[in-house]
């Protein structure tokens, strides 16, 4: 059959689809001008309107959850900065700037200090107290104050990490909220935004890292990322090998490489045919920047509603193990700013299930059997990665193909999965502090330098069987009677976790049993490595290892 060149690439529902979004982004362009044009009342009534719509349309039961959030959450969601965020809970957090290699001016941030401790020397050329250093970075479209803004000090990751003695840095990408300035071009500038994950990895990633160990007089850091700042991790270090020797330990949560595409299936479609209709849609500059401005008009559990309603609509995310209180204190904190040109460059990426720089090409609309042949994108070469990587990932996240990603990484690469976790719950879960934490002391404690020893390998799995033998105790859940019924599997258990009742759980506080011993953690978790040309599986629900070896391997790797 022929086929139109262009026309053809897309089918009709997915010409709807494109037509459909033409519409609503001019709509909405539209309302963000004359919102700008609008009086401080104007706005001040838009959201009482849409408070007031919120309690007509919900049930009584869902007034009652909202109503009974804490200050706490409150006071997290009205946070103006990472700073403030900190000061909620004691902790005194120092900003710096770096400069990149190439002009852009980026924001980072500093916890050095338990609380109490302020007035000590960490890391200086002038005594004190030496501490292991460590970095963590956000994901896309967010900036460092997703770490921090978590309604319970004892699941937030980074104040965990200050009371147990560690230096902790935050990065922030350019172009967001904290790193919106460069020497060369204002953020009005189109030039400003003409970046992608490619700048990531060849400077944004590599210039913080070094500013942070110049800083600190330390040799090495351990760094921390959550989705795409895994993806930035993955990149930098297979490009630069030098910066194999400053990263003692690369842990991955909710790792991000070549996911397989966003669950709608039309988008998905429409995104997979031409990611450059991004630039049609939203510009050569920023994208979605006028999600801010929505966060002002909407009373916050619309503005909640609205953005789970997105998760679960590009996908399949329903947010069933991150509390109301948490989604309310939290969502208000989870967009920054970033180029439309850096989502092109995951589409292009989910298009060709290779993680690849950015396609400077405009793919031909006639495909030619002979382009492909003399035009190709590089790779970026994961496999040459010599600092030990540790993922952390949830079962239930769409964007993580692990069987994919593990072919594309080396060797001593070592994958853990949090059963019916989604890609936010790395962050935001009820209980991310009793699932996730373990496995980054674990390796932080083991891959002490950049020494990468066959000795650091042997300490992290025992103490990774450490964590998940016999005696460990799980937190306790609404479920838990069911459990009793349905026995020790942590497969059954599970099952019923989903759904939980955000209404029936509005604080994430201690989450204590006292009813005796539980099921240890492996029987809630999946630990897949692989040694040499052999892939090994660990029966979570046994504390026996079923090993598997995938005499494939070889062959695969050299495709």
């Amino acid at each position: 059959m022929w086929r139109i060149p262009f026309v053809s690439r897309l089918n009709l529902s997915e010409y709807v689809a494109l037509v459909v979004s033409f519409v609503l982004v001019g709509l909405e362009a539209l309302i963000r001008v004359l919102t700008l044009a609008l009086p401080t009342s104007i706005i001040t009534l838009c959201y009482r309107a849409s408070k007031r719509l919120f309690h007509y349309s919900t049930s009584t039961a869902a007034k009652k959850s909202v109503s009974r959030q804490s200050c706490r959450s409150s006071a997290i969601r009205d946070a103006s900065d990472f700073v403030d965020l900190c000061a909620l809970s004691g902790y005194l957090a120092e900003e710096h700037v770096v400069q990149t290699s190439d002009g852009y001016l980026l924001g980072l941030h500093r916890l050095g200090w338990k609380r109490g401790e302020e007035g000590v020397k960490v890391n200086s050329s002038k005594g004190g107290i030496k501490k292991p250093v460590v970095y963590l970075h956000h994901g896309l479209l967010m900036n460092s104050e997703v770490w921090v803004c978590l309604t319970d000090e004892e699941r937030c990751l980074p104040f965990h990490l200050v009371e147990k003695g560690y230096d902790v840095w935050f990065g922030n990408n350019r172009g967001n909220k904290y790193s919106k300035k460069s020497i060369h071009h204002p953020p009005t500038a189109m030039a400003f935004w003409d970046f992608s994950m490619d700048e990531f990895a060849f400077h944004d990633i590599p210039d913080s890292i070094d500013y942070i160990l110049s800083t600190t007089y330390q040799p090495s850091l351990s760094y921390i990322g959550f989705s795409q700042g895994t993806a930035q991790a993955f990149a930098t270090l297979s490009i630069h090998p030098k910066l194999n020797d400053k990263v003692n330990v690369f842990i991955a949560l909710a790792p991000a490489m070549s996911p397989a595409g966003l669950r709608n299936g039309v988008v998905d479609s429409l995104m997979k045919a031409s990611p450059e209709v991004l630039f049609l849609l939203f510009g050569r500059r920023s994208i979605l920047s006028s999600t801010t401005m929505w966060q002002s008009i909407l009373y916050p559990p619309i503005f909640v509603r609205a953005i789970d309603t997105s998760l679960a609509f590009l996908f399949g995310w329903y947010g069933k193990n991150i509390s109301m209180a948490q989604k309310l204190a939290a969502y208000p904190h989870l967009y920054s700013f970033t180029s439309t040109k850096s989502v092109v460059h995951w589409f292009q990426i989910i298009r060709t299930a290779s993680f690849q720089l950015y396609d400077d090409d405009v793919q031909p609309p006639l495909r030619l059997g002979s382009v492909s042949k003399y035009t190709k994108v590089a790779r970026f070469p994961t496999r040459n990665i010599k600092t030990p990587v540790v993922l952390v990932y949830g079962g239930s996240d769409s964007l993580v193909d692990i069987n994919v990603m593990l072919k594309q990484l080396p060797a001593h690469t070592v994958a853990t999965e949090i059963p019916h976790f989604e890609h936010l719950d790395l962050l935001w879960a009820r209980d991310v502090d009793t699932l996730v934490f373990p496995h980054v002391i674990d390796a932080l404690e083991s891959f002490s330098d950049s020494g990468h020893t066959e000795e650091h390998f042997a300490k992290y799995r025992a103490a990774r069987h450490a964590s998940l033998g016999p005696g460990a105790r799980r937190p306790h859940n609404p479920t838990e009677s069911a459990s009793k019924s349905l026995g020790s599997s942590y497969a059954d258990v599970a099952a019923v976790t989903p759904e939980i009742d955000d209404d029936n759980l509005v604080s994430d506080g201690p989450r204590r049993n006292t009813e005796g011993a539980m099921p240890s953690l492996a029987s809630r978790r999946k630990i897949r490595g692989r040694t040499g040309s052999e892939r090994i599986e660990y029966d979570s629900t046994s504390s026996s290892e079923i090993a598997h070896v995938t005499t494939a391997r070889a062959t695969e790797d050299e495709k």
